[in-house]
């Protein structure tokens, strides 16, 4: 895969870096701690999340205030700043509608930005996060507070003991190589007095009054003995936004990593959220014409056949119009056919047709 780098300035003028990558409708992931676009293009621990989701669609990451290739010093690191780069980087980028992902504690920024925005945010995909920061949390607050006052100090030892013990908080069953590449991320995203103070904002944030107001459809997929984020509090996001679904993974893992089961899992309840699951009602003789097309060409077929204009699919699929005319053109193209009438034959002879989206 390849990602192009670009900058933009928020609101009140801090330089913010985001990345592309891939193809298809929109999905924007929420600024979280820590990042880097260059260093973590290639980690052992993200690499595998940057695939999935830039195969199915055009993936948009930024980099944090404070972090990786974003402006280190910064004026604030609150959640209205981090609101309002995701609002500098959308708008640069001119997205009308999109999917938004929110990871650990990008996840408050998401859902403030989902709540701020409703009509530009087809769905809303929250993993490993919660309303409220571990400061704002009584049965955590102190011993985060422990942890987070020994950052200034301990994160610049030439010793890597301190990193580690962020490393086994977020990857307890990493690889020596992925545990090391975490440690790594810490020494080369930010310096210590920055991580600090950026933590310090995310710990106090609180928004669990807010939850009650998001419109948009929401999916809050949490591991069960998460280290970082209690499982709890994930169970109580998804419980405060009306109709949202939840799901548990069994993983003590924050960041999932590519060969476990949780990973599988949660890449299958994010295509079916999304609508990029492959049909399963294929018949078996017929599904060698539509291997060309991918999950969310054969969606946008299957609602030809069923007989939906361009703007009924564009509001099945929270896509826009424009983009409905570019997958049917591709979905033209692969199958060898000129017309609407010859693509509704081959996907009902696939059986395509009568599948419900």
């Amino acid at each position: 895969m390849d990602q192009t780098i670009r900058f933009t300035k928020s609101a009140d003028g801090v330089r913010i870096a985001y990345a592309e990558s891939g193809a298809g409708s929109p999905i924007v992931k929420a600024p979280n701690w820590l990042s880097h676009l260059e260093f973590d293009w290639q980690s052992p621990v993200w690499r595998h999340w940057f695939e999935y989701f830039s195969t199915r669609h055009r993936f948009v990451r930024l980099d944090a205030r404070g972090c990786g290739l974003s402006d280190w010093t910064v004026p604030e690191f609150s959640l209205d700043a981090h609101v309002a780069d995701i609002e500098a980087v959308v708008d640069a980028m001119a997205l009308d509608r999109f999917v938004l992902l929110g990871i650990s504690i990008g996840g408050p920024s998401a859902i403030e930005y989902a709540r701020r925005h409703p009509r530009r945010v087809s769905h809303l995909v929250l993993y490993g996060t919660a309303a409220q920061g571990v400061l704002s949390d009584p049965k955590t607050a102190a011993q985060a507070r422990s942890v987070l006052d020994l950052i200034p100090s301990g994160w610049a030892w030439e010793n890597a003991a301190f990193r580690q013990v962020f490393a086994s908080l977020y990857v307890p069953q990493g690889t020596e190589e992925q545990r090391t590449w975490f440690c790594d991320l810490l020494r080369v995203t930010s310096k210590p007095a920055i991580a600090a103070r950026l933590l310090n904002a995310a710990g106090e944030v609180d928004i669990r009054d807010r939850l009650a107001q998001i419109e948009v459809p929401t999916l809050v997929v949490h591991a069960r003995k998460d280290a970082v984020a209690r499982f709890g509090l994930g169970r109580e996001l998804a419980a405060g936004i009306r109709g949202a679904r939840f799901v548990e993974l069994d993983s003590p893992n924050h960041l999932l990593l590519e060969n476990e089961a949780a990973w599988a899992r949660f890449r299958e309840v994010v295509d079916d959220f999304l609508g990029d699951a492959p049909s399963t009602s294929m018949p078996r003789g017929n599904a060698a014409v539509l291997e060309p097309l991918t999950a969310r060409e054969r969606n946008v077929l299957e609602l030809i056949a069923r007989g939906l204009s361009n703007l009924e699919i564009a509001a099945a699929l929270s896509i826009s119009q424009k983009t409905v005319r570019n997958h049917i053109t591709s979905i033209f193209d692969k199958l060898s056919v000129a017309s609407r009438a010859k693509a509704i034959v081959i996907a009902r002879e696939a059986g395509l047709a009568g599948r419900v989206v």
